[in-house]
């Protein structure tokens, strides 16, 4: 990377940060970061929500403003929409005049492929690392930000080749500070596995609820019915509509991919419905197994 470098021995506690989008996401980072580094600020269009965070102690300024909310930041965490964070990359890249000092961006997009695509054209100032937690809610705003949020959870971080090994280092400090474990991933790789793990399982809960629907047209108790178990497995549907669809524009390819994935299985299932038993209850316990390898139930 030419042009000005990210200091290599700052300290997270040492460390201005600034986060642009002060919602679920963004709050709930700022929360786990209190104490851990030298200043917070939180830049949202929102008065309503500036004026929470401040109200709240979740930030320690705020601005509505991207430029002016970066001001003497070491790090700028872009915590909007993937929409969103395209914009904001391009008003970086469009104001590279005016950096003085060097800056580390994080996002942190549920897509990669396009995000880290813009990444690559800022300006030499600006030292960039993609990454992704896993973990939120099916429910949005700063109202919902919780401290615990990221805690446990994998933290996908996807460095460039520019990425300095100084910025990896203070984005690994952020992802240990809020208690998520990092898993560094490309973004072709990140958004092929996103999309079967999360992208996806939203679309399959917006089927569910869709096929329920339709049923229902015919017999409305069917909502009588719809207990615990139907709530968990369609709780994605209740996701924001905007931010799945920013997450789906510009990760097609692999989405559709790994819907059509999703379909043979439903396939598979409707044939060992209409055959062996045997094949089928075997079928069943594996997937079982399956699920009670990777999450175990507490004990």
């Amino acid at each position: 990377m030419h042009g000005l470098a990210v200091n290599s021995t700052l300290a997270l506690h040492n460390a201005r940060i600034t986060i642009a989008g002060m919602g679920l996401m963004g709050g709930s980072l700022a929360l786990a970061l209190r104490g851990k580094c030298a200043h917070v600020t939180g830049v949202d269009v929102d008065g309503e929500v500036r004026a929470a965070a401040l109200a709240g102690q979740v930030v320690q300024a705020v601005e509505s403003e991207l430029h002016a909310g970066m001001a003497g930041a070491h790090l700028l965490v872009l915590a909007t929409p993937v929409g969103v964070i395209l914009q904001q990359l391009q008003e970086l890249k469009a104001r590279a005049a005016a950096f003085s000092a060097p800056l580390v961006v994080l996002d942190l997009g549920s897509t990669k492929s396009e995000i880290m695509a813009a990444m690559e054209t800022l300006p030499a100032a600006c030292d960039p690392v993609g990454g992704h937690p896993m973990c939120g809610k099916e429910v949005a705003g700063l109202q919902h930000a919780d401290a615990a949020l990221y805690h446990g959870a994998t933290f996908v971080l996807a460095p460039l080749a520019r990425t300095s090994p100084a910025a990896l280092q203070l984005a690994h400090a952020v992802v240990a500070a809020v208690g998520a474990h990092a898993l560094l991933l490309d973004a072709a790789r990140h958004d092929r596995l996103a999309a079967a793990t999360s992208h996806v399982p939203y679309l399959v809960a917006c089927a569910l609820m869709s096929a329920a629907s339709a049923a229902a047209v015919d017999d409305d108790a069917l909502w009588q019915l719809a207990a615990s178990g139907f709530r968990d497995t369609s709780r994605l549907a209740a996701s924001s509509v905007n931010m799945m669809l920013d997450i789906l524009r510009t990760n097609r390819a692999p989405v559709r991919a790994a819907l059509l994935a999703q379909r043979d299985q439903i396939d598979r299932l409707a044939g060992l419905l209409e055959g062996d038993e045997a094949a089928l209850a075997q079928f069943l316990h594996s997937m079982r197994s399956e699920r009670s390898r990777h999450f175990p139930s507490p004990r």
